[in-house]
């Protein structure tokens, strides 16, 4: 049986160094809370307040390091909550999705775009993708084991030799079918 270690991701945000400089002052660093699974990736000590045309969300997880464009994820619950329809997206596509206000300590930012529901994914290191016959952006389906057992279709595969194996999927999903952070999904094609 092939495994992966699954990650279920709150709402958080992605932040570019303009913004960070905007939210939190000239010359600001994000300081590192916790290491997450990917090389290089951790989740920041600051957090955000995003708000919507329908509600907000107070606290909201900033992920390091700074990105190029700053961008938003959220479960589909939270965009009912938030009062916006953004798509599954990848990570990253940021065209025609929608935005909101973000407010940090020290100022404000109206994002015209950059809200995404993320789209279920397992990053892959080149060697476990070459070892399990896995091409990049493949579609796989994964099984979650969880108190109510789940066959997620269109997970897909992102290979590279930064990425450590581990998937990602949301707090609906990870809810949906009883499983946390570290449990273990089984890929099935």
């Amino acid at each position: 049986m092939k495994t992966v270690p699954v990650g279920v991701s709150a709402r958080h945000i992605h932040v570019s160094p303009e913004h960070i400089e905007i939210l939190f002052g000239k010359g600001y660093e994000l300081t590192n809370f916790k290491d997450l699974s990917q090389p290089g990736q951790f989740a920041a000590q600051e957090t955000v307040t995003i708000v919507g045309p329908k509600g907000k969300f107070e606290k909201v997880r900033i992920l390091g390091p700074a990105r190029s464009n700053t961008q938003i994820e959220v479960s589909r619950t939270d965009s009912f909550a938030l009062g916006i329809k953004p798509p599954v997206r990848e990570s990253g596509y940021i065209e025609d999705t929608p935005g909101l206000r973000v407010i940090g300590p020290v100022g404000e930012v109206e994002l015209e775009r950059g809200v995404i529901v993320a789209a279920r994914h397992i990053h892959f290191h080149t060697s476990d993708a070459e070892k399990w016959g896995i091409q990049d952006k493949q579609k796989l389906r994964v099984k979650l084991h969880g108190e109510r057992p789940l066959i997620l279709e269109d997970v897909i595969a992102r290979v590279s030799d930064q990425y450590a194996l581990d998937m990602h999927i949301d707090t609906d999903e990870g809810n949906a079918a009883g499983v946390n952070t570290g449990d273990l999904a089984e890929l099935l094609e």
